[in-house]
């Protein structure tokens, strides 16, 4: 069998929830959606259903899916529904679905609701992807509370650049949020993993943690509070050692400049680890820090070894433990979060 194994620490994803909700204090969403980050939504869900205050998913589909293998939380639809079909699914499964359009709106109010609905009104507060602009928040908002099958409504926005500690945007849309909310009652989300971790004002009655979920920081580097929950590793199924002036790989873009000891592995890019991160990237051998040397391939990438780690069988980790995902993506010029959901191809173990 191929040895590319995904492990889930099922223990680290509940202590990271723990671990966020106590810095953001009051309610917490654990983000879930696209399979929850690769780490798989089922199995995710089921670990930290008595802790989580409630999930957040993208679609319908995604939330069908936990409610039929027995998650009983709240869920929130974080982008609404596509079709105004799909609210007779809301109503059925009981979901928290977002609104952040006019004709989910209007949609909502014209579907003959069998059971109360709590709605999570979006405000676009500066990011202009989807939501209400502040000066239509209020008519919105309104037209949801003279709707009689409306539970409640959360007012709720995202950030643009969180993640970003000294890009202004973040307070500029923390005061765009606020002053058109004045004077609307009810609960309030605003913060995402990075204003969890470092955006104090922007904690209010929920939270919605989604990278920091998964234990990886959202500002790079590590954070020691957090636990990372995916580990990825294979093992050396091929060695060979190769003189000095020896091209390695697709392109010959890698010369040996000494004898080198050269091990095979199996995963590539077919596996979701990304083709730009080749040379030079981290990887650790039997727990030892070293390299990738040439190309990664579609199945295989080629490592360096050295005369006292082992050869042939010897454990790969491609991220997790001592390899950090953030330098990874660093190395690739991507973000942990395509990364996390292109795994395929591995065979996934969960541990409690």
């Amino acid at each position: 069998m191929r040895p590319l194994n995904a492990r889930i620490r099922l223990d680290n994803l509940r202590h990271n929830y723990q671990t966020l909700k106590q810095i953001h204090g009051g309610k917490m969403l654990a983000v879930i959606k696209a399979d929850a980050y690769g780490h798989g939504a089922v199995r995710c869900a089921h670990a930290l259903s008595n802790l989580a205050d409630g999930f957040a998913v993208a679609t319908v589909d995604e939330a069908v899916e936990l409610r039929e293998s027995g998650i009983t939380n709240p869920i929130v639809l974080l982008e609404g529904v596509f079709e105004a079909t799909e609210y007779a699914i809301v109503d059925k499964y009981n979901l928290w679905p977002g609104v952040g359009s006019q004709w989910q709106l209007e949609a909502l109010i014209a579907h003959h609701w069998q059971n109360p609905v709590k709605v999570w009104l979006k405000m676009d507060s500066g990011m202009h992807r989807a939501g209400f602009f502040p000066h239509n928040y209020t008519s919105a908002y309104t037209a949801l509370k003279q709707c009689k099958h409306v539970d409640s409504i959360v007012k709720f926005s995202h950030f643009a650049c969180a993640d970003e500690p000294d890009n202004g945007m973040t307070e500029m849309q923390l005061e765009a949020f606020d002053l058109a909310c004045e004077g609307l009652e009810g609960e309030e989300s605003l913060a995402n993993s990075a204003a969890i971790l470092n955006v104090p004002e922007a904690r209010r009655d929920w939270g919605r943690a989604g990278l920091a979920l998964y234990g990886i920081s959202p500002f790079g580097g590590v954070d020691e509070r957090l636990k990372p929950v995916m580990r990825l590793t294979s093992r050396v199924f091929g060695e060979r050692v190769l003189q000095p002036h020896s091209p390695i790989g697709y392109g010959a873009t890698f010369y040996t400049s000494k004898s080198t000891r050269v091990g095979l592995i199996a995963c590539g890019y077919a596996d979701g680890y990304p083709r730009r991160a080749s040379t030079n990237s981290p990887v650790a051998i039997e727990g030892k820090r070293s390299r990738i040397i040439g190309r990664v391939s579609m199945d295989m990438i080629t490592v360096e070894l050295d005369a006292s780690q082992e050869g042939l069988g010897a454990e790969v980790e491609l991220w997790g433990d001592v390899v950090n995902i953030n330098e990874v993506a660093e190395a690739a010029g991507m973000i942990p979060y395509e990364i996390f959901c292109n795994v395929k191809r591995a065979k996934f173990t969960y541990s409690e």
